[in-house]
């Protein structure tokens, strides 16, 4: 095929007017002539007295192809906005001093070709001032049988010039402003992408300049040049329909996925606490009572815990500096996961930054494609999210039915597997019935693994979870729980045998590639723990409170009841549902309106989460006024 280098350039009194870049098949070449002398003969500058076309013939072998820069526009009012734009796309680069690179910008208007600075040095590196380096020899490709564009359209040509301009050896990157009076609009560009600035100078201005920032020995600079001038590219999927017209709203979708939120009352907003969390909080410059928290047995706000987060960052400092694996591994985290698997009569423990990589890093490392794993249909999101991860096949029974779980194992064929649940459900409150799914498990060869981050604590004569529950009836394989409940700190846990601590602590991603939890976290987490046992009255208190809470709103003409320290009040309509907590919160009682997708459409509840520390005077008042609030709306 043989193609032609078409290049116009149009002048009047020895001023640079316009200038344009085409490559054409030989069929084109006399149309597209006629359409470039036109286009050189009507700039909206004036009239023009010199105009020159120099065509060249082309080999297919000489022609470079490209893919356009990727685009993204950065909406600007002001030529102020537009300079602050270029600014950022120069720090980004490493310039040291990007208002000097903005005033040579500048200087430039009225150079027939762009400025070659030394992006370090701020050296001009173009040969000729006056003439400038000029990016040549280059266009779009076409579909076929498409004609050439008569008409100019600035955002087709800059990124087809943007585009071979950032392929040029040593140019880092490359700023352009239009000395077109009519178009304000102007790029930054580099192999990172095109960045479309929507305004960099004030409308009716012929100011206008380009600057390509080389980077590197001045020795390359004529290879840099031979490049920019004569290297042929044709740059492919650039698109020209309506290209000058504002580029695609990429926000779109999340603002309207947003207004759809708003009007199905799922749109979620956040309430700062201005003190600690316990049994009543400061918001708003009002105390309320809290009925929302996880920490169940208030450590968070003991004295005792608190020194201790204290004593362990003044000896250790603020952050761990690291991965376990790396320089991350401290005396507490490894007091701590003594402790924990101690208390959960395990052979060992395993600490993660949260309860939900907790989840994530376990499943996921265990299971993989070749896996199948049964999960209650209720689990937690970090369940779910570990399933998806592994690959696994995900068989979901109803929740906490273990007659369709018998069933589901039954009409499954695998190799290896998983069954997973919660032990306390975090929206119902109510407790799996451990026996059962353990004895499933072991019938069918599966490993067996318990979310234990509301049980922690809450149930079991003396707090200890689910196992301690049912008497030590069952033990799954893996239990896992939270700091950041009854424990009041953060953070999450895995105990079980020794062989699976290992193999995590060997393959778990989460824990191998996050830096570990902070000192004065672990440090807290284990006094804590220490006092748990130490004070199981808390405990007892926790389960009291819960009896005399579902007692009040029993007689208040709310039937309730709770085995844990989670309290679910329905409610249905998820508009209602916040309105009601809306009601509550100007009442003084901070309760969260539960909506999908945390819960089925159409099953909206108030979560109320009980602690120790809670009087009888505050879960009377707050029963009280939820079920008025209730009737009212």
């Amino acid at each position: 095929m043989i193609r032609y280098s078409l290049k116009m350039r149009s002048s009047a009194a020895s001023k640079h007017v316009s200038g344009s870049e085409k490559i054409v098949e030989a069929s084109d070449a006399p149309r597209s002539i006629a359409d470039l002398v036109e286009r050189g003969m009507t700039h909206p500058r004036g009239p023009v007295d010199f105009l020159s076309i120099k065509v060249e013939r082309l080999q297919d072998e000489e022609i470079r192809y490209l893919d356009a820069l990727p685009v993204s526009t950065i909406q600007t009012k002001t030529s102020r906005e537009g300079r602050d734009a270029m600014r950022t796309f120069l720090r980004n680069l490493g310039i040291a001093s990007p208002d000097k690179v903005l005033r040579e910008l500048d200087a430039a208007s009225g150079m027939r070709g762009a400025v070659l600075l030394d992006a370090d040095t701020l050296e001009h590196l173009e040969p000729d001032h006056a003439r400038g380096v000029r990016a040549t020899c280059m266009d779009r490709e076409r579909e076929c049988d498409e004609p050439p564009c008569k008409s100019k359209n600035h955002f087709v040509e800059a990124l087809v010039l943007a585009t071979k301009v950032a392929h040029a050896p040593h140019i880092i990157g490359e700023l352009c402003i239009s000395d077109d009076p009519d178009y304000v609009t102007g790029y930054a560009a580099s192999t990172a992408g095109y960045r479309r600035i929507t305004c960099v100078k004030e409308k009716g201005s012929e100011n206008g300049g380009r600057i390509f920032l080389y980077r590197g020995d001045h020795e390359g600079v004529p290879e840099t040049i031979d490049y920019l001038e004569r290297q042929a590219v044709i740059v492919r999927g650039v698109t020209p329909l309506n290209a000058d017209a504002p580029l695609p709203d990429k926000w779109k979708y999340l603002r309207e996925t947003l207004d759809a939120m708003r009007s199905q009352g799922l749109y979620r907003t956040l309430r700062r606490m201005d003190s600690a969390q316990s049994s009543e909080v400061l918001c708003d410059g009002r105390k309320r009572i809290m009925l929302a928290s996880n920490h169940y047995l208030d450590f968070s706000s003991d004295e005792r815990v608190r020194r201790a987060a204290v004593q362990a960052t003044e000896t250790f400092g603020a952050g761990s500096g690291g991965s376990r694996l790396t320089t991350g591994n401290g005396v507490w985290h490894e007091r701590l996961e003594k402790a924990l698997a101690d208390f959960k009569a395990s052979e060992s423990a395993l600490l993660f930054n949260t309860g939900y990589e907790a989840n994530l890093g376990a499943i996921s490392a265990l299971m993989d494609r070749s896996c199948v794993i049964f999960s209650d249909a209720l689990n937690h999101a970090s369940i779910i999210d570990g399933c998806r991860l592994s690959g696994a096949r995900i068989v979901v029974y109803r929740h906490n039915d273990m007659e369709d779980l018998a069933h589901a194992l039954r009409r499954t064929p695998f190799k290896r597997g998983l069954l997973v649940s919660d032990a306390v459900f975090s929206m119902g409150g109510d407790i799996l019935d451990l026996p059962s799914f353990v004895r499933l498990a072991e019938k069918y060869g599966l490993l067996s693994m318990v979310d234990e981050a509301h049980s922690t604590g809450v149930i079991g004569k003396h707090g200890h979870g689910i196992v301690e529950h049912f008497n030590g009836q069952a033990r799954p394989d893996i239990l896992m729980g939270t700091l950041s409940k009854s424990l009041g700190a953060e953070g999450g846990f895995i105990c079980g045998r020794e062989l699976l601590i290992n193999y995590l602590r060997n393959k778990s991603r989460p824990f191998i590639f996050s830096t570990s939890m902070p000192p004065a976290t672990a440090a807290s987490s284990l006094k804590a723990l220490e006092l748990l046992q130490t004070e199981p009255e808390r405990v007892r208190t926790l389960r009291d409170n819960v009896r005399f809470f579902c007692e009040r709103l029993t007689d208040a003409g709310l039937p309730t009841h709770s085995e844990t320290a989670i309290v679910p009040i329905a409610v249905g309509d998820e508009k209602r549902s916040l309105r009601v907590a809306d009601e509550l919160w100007r009442r003084g009682i901070v309760l969260s309106a539960i909506r999908y997708p945390t819960v089925r459409r159409g099953e909206a509840r108030l979560r109320a989460a009980l602690m120790s520390s809670h009087t009888k005077a505050q879960l009377a008042f707050a029963s009280k006024t939820i079920a008025d609030v209730l009737r009212e709306l």
